[in-house]
């Protein structure tokens, strides 16, 4: 699959590198925000179904991925940075939507809440305002392992947790993956865990109250983690608030299995064809 390829300057000077996936019968631009220790491939499945629909934006945080080489000397970032990164992004690729995942979702919002005026609608996949005992247990033992640098540590306890229905291949990778990251992407995330178990979820979340455009949630059916039920006290802060539970999978969604890959996918499509996005695409897929 062809992607433009390009490196960005950015909120407070720093560079990330893009991939622009072009869609010759696309009118609208979505843009994917990874989750925690997570690069773009992260997106490979939901690229499957996203970029028959739009021109697709995926991109590496400063601190990650094929970001970090261009961002020497690097500080550590907050969420309220990656929110002002990604409206930069936004701005830059004239995006029309946004698709995140997990902890992808804080920055996401964040950004929403500024009413950024070219954006339509959002997807936010494995992410709830809530920090229940179970991503409370998961967060605490991650802030233990990621200040210790124990790769081998953060790589079982990712797998073992939120990664729990993961195939063998993915967990493979997954494991591969966090356990051989650089020390100063370990210390990003234990930035991030502090951040947010520092704060209480009302005042961190209220921001959603100015959001104003329709909004999807989704989250799987054994997510422990961000459950679906979690993820529905959204209803008592975004006004236009779509909820979808996938059946029979966990935190990862559509990388879990071909069930969960096809009813995320039938998930997203209705909740674009609702904003009457991307009809004509849809009805030639037919």
């Amino acid at each position: 699959m062809y992607a433009e390829k390009a490196v960005i300057r950015v909120h407070r000077d720093m560079k990330v590198h893009t991939w622009c996936y072009p869609n010759p019968d696309a009118t609208a631009t979505i843009i994917l925000v990874n989750g925690s220790l997570a690069t773009s491939a992260s997106f490979s499945q939901a690229l499957r179904f996203l970029q028959p629909l739009f021109n697709v934006v995926l991109f590496d945080q400063p601190y990650a991925g094929a970001s970090r080489p261009h961002n020497p000397n690097l500080p550590l970032i907050g969420k309220e940075d990656e929110a002002l990164i990604l409206l930069d992004l936004i701005e830059h690729f004239d995006a029309d939507h946004i698709y995140s995942f997990s902890w992808g979702g804080v920055a996401t919002l964040l950004a929403l809440a500024q009413r950024p005026a070219r954006i339509r609608s959002a997807v936010i996949s494995s992410f709830s305002p809530t920090l229940n005992s179970a991503m409370h247990d998961y967060l605490s033992r991650g802030q233990t392992h990621l200040a210790a640098c124990d790769r081998q540590a953060v790589g079982n306890l990712v797998n073992d947790t939120i990664g729990e229905y993961l195939p063998p291949l993915f967990r493979r990778c997954n494991f591969r993956h966090v356990s051989s990251l650089e020390e100063h992407e370990y210390a990003q995330m234990l930035f991030h865990i502090r951040q947010v178990l520092g704060l209480d979820s009302d005042s961190y979340m209220s921001c959603v109250t100015n959001i104003d455009l329709p909004l999807l949630f989704i989250n799987g059916e054994w997510d422990r983690y961000t459950s679906p039920d979690d993820a529905r006290a959204f209803a008592k802060l975004a006004p236009q608030a779509q909820f979808s539970t996938i059946a029979h999978s966990g935190h990862f969604l559509e990388m879990e299995h071909k069930t969960a890959w096809q009813d995320t996918r039938s998930a997203v499509e209705r909740f674009f064809l609702r904003q009457g996005v991307a009809e004509q695409r849809l009805a030639l897929a037919v």
